[in-house]
């Protein structure tokens, strides 16, 4: 996760199927609060963003990602754990293969387990669901 007192630089992919996004699931145990982000992690040194992009969409759910176009790049500061964190979000439209489509995923990586799954996008348009960064909407 973010270092105290750094700025991050992740990416994230913007992936839609049926009006459904592709998402994480995520739990902040301070806030007590169930949210979602769109997937995909933090750019490493050397690292273009969408190099980093299909890495991250390698290492968490095991697909090859087709990037359709980069839609822009948002700040985001917020509080997780009660500790303060600070992105420079790179965004990109993308689309998963047929081939390599599945309803629900399962990733491992530093933050642990957890489940991704596509959700209705209408579900966070109409506030039933929380997901960050909240200016996504201004992508899709």
């Amino acid at each position: 996760m973010n270092e105290p007192n750094k700025i991050r630089p992740i990416v994230l992919g913007i992936a839609i199927k049926d009006n459904k996004l592709l998402v994480g699931k995520g739990f902040d145990k301070v806030k007590n609060e169930v949210f979602y982000r769109a997937l995909g992690g933090g750019i490493e040194f050397g690292e273009t963003s969408s190099e980093a992009l299909k890495r991250e969409f390698m290492e968490e759910i095991h697909a090859h990602i087709h990037i359709k176009e980069f839609l822009g790049v948002e700040e985001n500061i917020f509080t997780y754990k009660g500790n303060p964190c600070h992105e420079i979000v790179f965004l990109y439209s993308i689309e998963i293969p047929d081939e390599e489509y599945k309803d629900k995923y399962i990733i491992n990586d530093d933050a642990g387990e957890y489940g991704s799954t596509w959700i209705d996008i209408d579900e966070f348009k109409n506030h039933n669901k929380i997901i960050y960064p909240e200016n996504i909407f201004k992508y899709i």
